[in-house]
């Protein structure tokens, strides 16, 4: 969340002191609704064009952090998603096996941890990997990769684990004569995951509108269209996966020539596809939520790249933070808000139901969220129907001298830290009294749990 201050510091000014006003409608429908696993997580493909890392996913504080975001997607893609060549014959690389076998009567959530030394040495020869897939990633030059039968059960167990489900990218850039996808590898995958009663969704290829930049190959939306209606075909001859979810076409920011695309696609294969992806350009979760957009998957949870939420010491980065307490605190019904005295681009506010599942909470409590981009301390009162209710604030500010910049982030002056690698630290409120105005430091994010609103939409 951190990183999206930064980003939008630019446009803030100095907006007086003045107090905002907050309207909501708390009766009748919600105005929207996302799915339960609205916020998901994405591992780039790129984790495994050296698969010797791959074992990272065994680390119980990688685990952990991830289990904190679930229920939701865990998205196995990007661009190495069409390099990548899964191998049933192939032996792992560090024989993964000797500590990723499952322990008796456990089943896949019953392997051993990663052996400390092995963690080790892969977090000392990761920063060169890392740099070694953004200089691939700059020059856009791609090999194409072995994946082993150890990559897919230990990504598996990783989202298994962490009570996320699985959407694994297959490679669409496997072509006959140039044209029509070559599904023969991806059978090889399927005949693997259904040996091992994998439960999982698929998608095919990543970002076809770069295809051409990328391997110098093009496709229409037309052809892509009837590679997915391919791909649903096989998926029905398993029993495994008659039923499995299918997601595309993935493409980036839809708009031009990569609008063309879609269009061209939704009308050759659409009937065959669950959801329609494509690459996000709409950096807030409160604005995709009012827009309707039902699921917005995190890119990346950990891995090569600059905005993940975890980095390369399996270390919450500030983003991570949010989205944990996004996580715990908003649920799926979106509410109308409205706001005068403020400018609403600077001062952004969003209102939900409360997340039904916790525990603390009752039906009919509403979460409030807003962040202040003015460059001072902005007040927000609230409505008179909400003016004598409890409420419960939740102030994210950076910690230490970096100020904004920093890479920690405290918790109504608590800085969030994980308590060991299997515990995540309480996420503790400030209880505020009735009537109190909202204060909301410059650059800062704020979650207002507003309890016993009894708020009709909610219940």
């Amino acid at each position: 969340m951190l990183l999206w201050l930064l980003l939008l510091a630019g446009e803030a000014a100095a907006g007086g002191s003045a107090v905002a006003v907050l309207s909501a409608e708390l009766r009748g429908q919600p105005a929207r609704e996302v799915s339960p696993a609205f916020l998901s997580l994405t591992i780039d493909a790129n984790l495994a064009a050296d698969p010797r890392f791959i074992p990272i996913l065994g680390s119980p504080k990688l685990r952990t952090l991830a289990r904190g975001l679930s229920p939701g997607f865990l998205r196995f893609g990007g661009t190495r998603t069409d390099f990548l060549i899964f191998d049933p014959e192939k032996d792992s690389t560090l024989d993964e096996r000797d500590f990723w076998e499952p322990q008796e009567n456990q089943g896949i959530c019953g392997v051993r941890s990663i052996p400390t030394a092995v963690e080790e040495l892969l977090l000392s020869q990761w920063p060169i990997q890392e740099k070694i897939l953004l200089t691939e990633q700059y020059w856009k030059k791609y090999k194409n990769t072995t994946i082993t039968k150890s990559t897919v059960d230990i990504l598996y167990s990783f989202a298994k684990c962490s009570k996320l489900d699985l959407i694994f990218g297959l490679n669409a850039l496997l072509r006959k004569g140039g044209l029509q996808w070559d599904s023969s590898n991806a059978q090889l995958l399927l005949d693997y995951c259904a040996s091992q009663h994998y439960n999982m969704s698929w998608e095919l290829g990543n970002e076809p509108n770069s295809f051409r930049k990328k391997s110098g190959i093009y496709i229409d939306g037309s052809q892509l269209g009837q590679d997915f209606i391919h791909l649903y075909h096989l998926l029905r001859n398993y029993s495994s996966y008659k039923n499995s979810k299918l997601y595309g076409p993935d493409v980036g920011q839809p708009r031009k020539n990569t609008q063309k695309l879609l269009k061209s696609f939704l009308k050759s294969g659409g009937k065959v596809i669950d959801s329609v992806t494509w690459h996000q350009w709409l950096d807030k979760l409160g604005l995709s939520a009012r827009m309707g957009i039902d699921v917005v998957m995190r890119q990346v949870f950990y891995g090569a790249g600059t905005y993940h939420l975890v980095d390369a010491n399996f270390e919450p980065l500030p983003d991570y933070w949010l989205s944990l307490l996004y996580k715990k605190l908003v649920g799926t019904k979106v509410l109308k808000v409205g706001l005068k005295g403020a400018d609403p681009k600077k001062l952004r506010v969003y209102l939900h139901c409360t997340n039904n599942h916790n525990p603390m909470y009752k039906e009919g409590d509403v979460t409030l969220f807003l962040l202040n981009l003015y460059n001072v301390t902005k007040h927000v009162q609230l409505p008179h129907n909400l003016s004598n209710k409890h409420i419960d604030e939740y102030l994210l500010l950076p910690h230490g001298e970096q100020h904004i910049l920093s890479r920690s982030v405290q918790l109504n002056g608590h800085v969030l830290r994980m308590v060991d690698s299997k515990t995540l630290p309480a996420l503790t409120k400030k209880p505020l009294p009735p009537g109190s105005a909202l204060g909301l430091p410059a650059f800062s994010y704020g979650f207002y749990v507003i309890k016993n609103a009894k708020a009709i939409a909610c219940i």
